[in-house]
């Protein structure tokens, strides 16, 4: 009996042995860095820290004075472009009725015929030039349009304000990161791995996982094997999706994944 035991627990022994625990941290998979396009001054700030916003939800919005006057000068420079197509486009169709008419006339002058063909052609030429003028001008409006739109930043996916660096009043330069979001729904878990257990893990397989702070626990799937980026460290990290269920999990949780 007592060798059965002695047996039994040096079974059990070996048995926790091919378990290694490691730590990871809970990630996003669906982080969002606003920033500004251009220079400006910010107008107004509609969320916080810690905001669940949706897609399509306005974030900030930056003055627009100054491109107010740029875009009405678009406008305005297409529309006149277009006033001057047209009237060369009716001064062209004036000289080809005035071309008909002579023709009809069988004793008309030659020299009066060459001198309209004339006019005719100088007239296509400056209705050729000023539609050029209107495509220019059209690109140039579309572009003030897109410069406008970007004047209120809108959110690109859902998520959670985890970063603000602007407020009311503040100079933001193009490029400079303004807001940053979160997206909670699509959570993994990061973990670093000894080169020495690489390979007891590969792409699909399943493991243990627990939040401790929490008490949540389930099972979750290796999705990629990554190099570390450093190799002095002979790490290899690992990202592992699991279901967060309902659970109140955010990024930057401690988690504890058990390797057999």
């Amino acid at each position: 009996m007592k060798k059965l035991l002695i047996v039994t627990f040096l079974l059990i022994a070996s048995l926790k042995a091919e378990e290694i625990t490691l730590t990871g941290t809970v990630v996003s998979d669906g982080q969002k860095m606003i920033g500004s396009r251009y220079m400006g001054y910010v107008k107004e700030v509609f969320v916080k820290l810690g905001d669940k916003v949706k897609r399509e939800d306005d974030l900030y919005e930056m003055e627009s004075a100054e491109f107010d006057i740029m875009k009405s000068q678009a406008d305005l420079m297409l529309e006149q472009s277009k006033i001057v197509v047209e009237f060369w486009r009716k001064r062209l169709e004036n000289i080809n009725k005035r071309k008909e008419k002579l023709k009809s006339n069988k004793k008309f002058p030659m020299t009066d015929f060459d001198d309209l063909e004339s006019q005719a052609e100088n007239f296509t030429a400056m209705l050729e030039s000023a539609q050029v003028m209107v495509e220019q001008a059209s690109i140039k409006a579309k572009q003030m349009a897109t410069i406008f739109n970007y004047l209120k930043m809108k959110a690109p996916s859902d998520g959670v304000v985890v970063q603000k660096n602007i407020k009311v009043g503040d100079m933001v330069m193009p490029g400079m990161l303004t807001i940053m979001l979160v997206d909670t729904e699509s959570l993994e878990i990061d973990v670093s791995v000894s080169e020495s257990i690489i390979s007891r893990v590969h792409e699909g397989k399943r493991l243990a996982i627990e939040i401790p702070s929490i008490k949540y626990k389930t099972i979750g799937t290796i999705k990629a094997v990554i190099p570390d980026a450093n190799p002095m460290t002979h790490k290899i990290k690992m990202r592992i999706s699991f279901d967060r269920k309902d659970k109140n999990i955010f990024p930057g949780m401690y988690a504890k994944v058990t390797l057999n």
